[in-house]
């Protein structure tokens, strides 16, 4: 992957949120290869950077499906959107033979929600495939339920990212090609999310490139009482208060939308 389209520190950059499960939290959810090409091509034209594709729903309770299920969602989407766009395609798994596949078909980054701890050798594939890997922290092994309460839920993804940033170099990805997530939303309690938003600027001051990704999430219905549809808002300001403390990428749903937030925040924090 060219990663010399990234300038880190002068803007913020947008990925947008393709899902191709029926099930997404988000209510989402789409179907086909041509409606996902009509979706990502809206997000060009709104103002995506990248398209971040994923089959398996990881909302809190799903339950993982097969990787022929998730093959046969994911790699014709992202086949489509290949032909016809020229964006950074990511996919949102966590497992060797959909992301392996998943670059065949063009992506060019793996997007993984566990952060190595399920599937290590996808910092083998990204080496091997010079593609850019996403490194989350995810709590969900230790805190399923979303009901520990750690002593310090900041210091808590901090080792956890220090880990899995140090297993991704030491296999042969190089760190210019490493991207961190905190992870909200993931094993953590919505205090303990509250508070990894707070204190996000101890996250953006690792060595790597921060995503962020709060679109829609629980954490937000949980401070307005709003379903997924009607937390807009809720994300916009998350969003906002993301990049003054340090994101360089957000993943979003409502790319038209978010873009205008990140160009008038960017205008403000970053001049």
């Amino acid at each position: 992957m060219d990663m010399t389209r990234f300038v880190w520190g002068t803007r913020t950059y947008l990925m947008g949120i393709v899902n191709v499960s029926p099930d997404s939290f988000a209510g989402d959810g789409i179907y086909s290869p041509a409606t996902a090409l009509e979706l990502a091509t809206r997000m060009a034209q709104e103002g995506a950077d990248i398209i971040d594709v994923g089959g398996e729903s990881t909302r809190p309770g799903s339950v993982p499906i097969p990787i022929d299920e998730e093959m046969a969602r994911v790699v014709p989407v992202i086949r489509a959107i290949r032909r016809e766009l020229d964006l950074p395609l990511s996919v949102d798994t966590y497992k060797y033979e959909i992301a392996e596949a998943a670059i065949d078909a063009g992506a060019e980054i793996i997007n993984d929600i566990w952060g190595l701890k399920q599937e290590p050798r996808l910092a083998d594939l990204a080496a091997r495939n010079g593609a850019a890997l996403v490194l989350m922290s995810n709590q969900r092994d230790v805190s399923p339920n979303h009901d520990v309460e750690f002593e310090d839920i900041v210091e808590v993804v901090l080792n956890d990212l220090r880990r899995a940033t140090g297993e991704a170099v030491a296999r042969g990805v190089p760190a210019d090609r490493i991207v961190i997530d905190p992870g909200i939303g993931f094993g953590k309690t919505q205090p303990q999310n509250l508070l990894l938003l707070r204190r996000l600027r101890e996250v953006a001051d690792l060595p790597f490139p921060l995503l962020v990704g709060t679109s829609r999430k629980s954490v937000l219905g949980h401070v307005l009482q709003l379903p997924a549809s009607e937390r807009l808002e809720a994300t916009a300001a998350t969003i906002a208060l993301a990049i003054e403390r340090g994101a360089d990428i957000v993943r979003v749903h409502d790319v038209k939308e978010m873009w205008r937030v990140c160009r008038v925040t960017d205008a403000i924090v970053r001049g």
